[in-house]
Order: C-alpha cells, then sequence, then structure tokens
C-alpha cells in the first residue's frame, strides 16, 4: 500500500511538472523571442537559446509607442471596474448567502449564464449607445463594460465564500445592535478578506486581460495594453520579435502581481469558491 502511494504520489508530481511547462513554454518562447532580431525570429529551424541577443525591439516599442500611457489605462480600468464590481456584487453576495429565496439559485444561473454569450452578439447595439453617449474611448465607458461584463462572476465567487461563514455570527451583531452596512463592513468583510482578495485578483487579470471590447470601443484615450499588443499587427505581416516585445511589457505588470499573490489566491480559492 505503501509502495502504492508513493508511486501515486511521484506519478502525479511528474504529470504536474508536465502541465506546468506546457503552459509556461509559449509565455517562456514569446519572451526569448522579444530578445531576438526579426530575421532570427522568424529562423527554420527555430533558435532557442543561440541567437544574437538584442534590446532594439525594446528600443523601438518604447520609441514607437506610448508604453506608459497604455499601462496606466490598463491599470485604471482593471482596478476601477474592480472596485466597481466589489461594490454591487458584495451586498448582492450578502443578501443571497444570508437571506435566499426559492429563486436565488436559479437568479445566480442566469447571471452566470450571460457570460456563455459571445461579446460579438451585442457588440453593435453596445457601439452605438456609446457613439450617442459620447462614451466612445473613454475609461468610463470601459470600466462599465468590464464591471458589468466580469459582475457575475464577481457575485458567483462572493456568494460562495459568504456561505461559508456560519450565519449565528451576523445574528450575534445583529442581537447587538449592528445595522446592515455595519454587519457587512465590520463583522463579514474581515471574516472573508481570502476570499474577496483572490476575487480581486482574479477580476483584476480578467479586466487587464480583455481585448474585444478595448479593440473595438477605444482608440487611443482609453486604449490599455491589448490595444498597445495589437497596433503591431499591420497589413505588411506581423513583426513577431517587436510583437513579443510588446507582448512581455504588457503581460509583466500582471504577472509580477500574480506571482506576490499567489499565497492569497491559493488561500481565497481554497476557502471556498472552488467547492
Amino acid at each position: 500500500m505503501a509502495v502504492y502511494s508513493v508511486r501515486r504520489q511521484v506519478t502525479m508530481t511528474i504529470l504536474a511538472w508536465i502541465v506546468g511547462l506546457a503552459i509556461f513554454f509559449p509565455i517562456l518562447w514569446m519572451v526569448l523571442t522579444s530578445f531576438k532580431t526579426e530575421l532570427d525570429a522568424f529562423s527554420t529551424p527555430p533558435q532557442f537559446l543561440f541567437f544574437h541577443w538584442t534590446l532594439e525591439n525594446y528600443a523601438e516599442v518604447q520609441e514607437r509607442s506610448h508604453y506608459f500611457h497604455h499601462a496606466l489605462n490598463s491599470i485604471i480600468l482593471s482596478f476601477g471596474s474592480t472596485l466597481v464590481a466589489l461594490l454591487f456584487a458584495i451586498p448582492a453576495a450578502w443578501g443571497m448567502a444570508f437571506s435566499p429565496t426559492k429563486r436565488t439559485r436559479s437568479t445566480l444561473l442566469w447571471m452566470l449564464s450571460t457570460k456563455m454569450m459571445p461579446p460579438v452578439g451585442v457588440l453593435v447595439p453596445i457601439y452605438l449607445i456609446f457613439r450617442d453617449l459620447g462614451m466612445l474611448d473613454s475609461r468610463f465607458g470601459l470600466i462599465m463594460v468590464l464591471f458589468l461584463g466580469n459582475l457575475p462572476i464577481v457575485v458567483w465567487m462572493l456568494y460562495t465564500y459568504f456561505k461559508e461563514i456560519p450565519r449565528d455570527i451576523l445574528e450575534a451583531a445583529r442581537m447587538d445592535g449592528a445595522t446592515i452596512g455595519k454587519e457587512i463592513i465590520y463583522i463579514l468583510a474581515p471574516m472573508a478578506i481570502p476570499g474577496i482578495a483572490s476575487t480581486v485578483l482574479l477580476n483584476v487579470i480578467l479586466a487587464w486581460n480583455e481585448a474585444f471590447w478595448t479593440l473595438n470601443l477605444t482608440t487611443s484615450e482609453a486604449a490599455p495594453l491589448t490595444t498597445f499588443i495589437a497596433s503591431y499587427s499591420s497589413p505588411e505581416g506581423l513583426f513577431w520579435a517587436k510583437l513579443s516585445a510588446a507582448s512581455t511589457l504588457a503581460i509583466a505588470p500582471i504577472m509580477v502581481l500574480g506571482w506576490f499573490s499567489q499565497k492569497q489566491l491559493v488561500r481565497g480559492l481554497t476557502f471556498g469558491a472552488v467547492k
């Protein structure tokens, strides 16, 4: 039995490493390509390490594009939409978790089903609404779109976290005279910090990586890093080395955030979101 357990553990470890390397390899290849010349990027067979390393792609990207302008837009859109989503999702999840009705489950399923609709199906009406309201290429308009698009996921995650909190604690707070606002702010939120933190991180990542709406509703003023990457696709073709450099610069901030927040994310996910 012990031998079987050891073999199983070794097998699972090997499989985990294989899956991890398979997921990480495209990112590694992109980073390596960003240090190649355009000629080396198209070489056959591909050159893995033995090529002429250069920083000219990063220099050209900085000269050609306003990277920090796009990065600032990404930060504002990601964290702004996340903050607005929390303001709506926390009260909604609180109500569904602690004052459920017979329609609560169906409401949650309906909210989640909206994520199954392809965004292109509503592109035309949303574009026309944005045009008529003067919100095309505006940060406020994109924050609203990202907030509404990710709200179902935020509500679902917070709902599952809140369900893990004993109802007796909130009832005791009510008996002591706590209002609904104080109950949420001083009792519920501190107890659900791991879940809220992981929800925030996931929503920031989703908003940061959103490309469909940012490409269709922005041009320059509110354009985030996803638009910055797309600018390296031209009628003449793809410049793989420069595109890789732009992509590396675009994903670097969110990867650093994820790296330093991984313990909090895992803790939050095991708190109840995946149960």
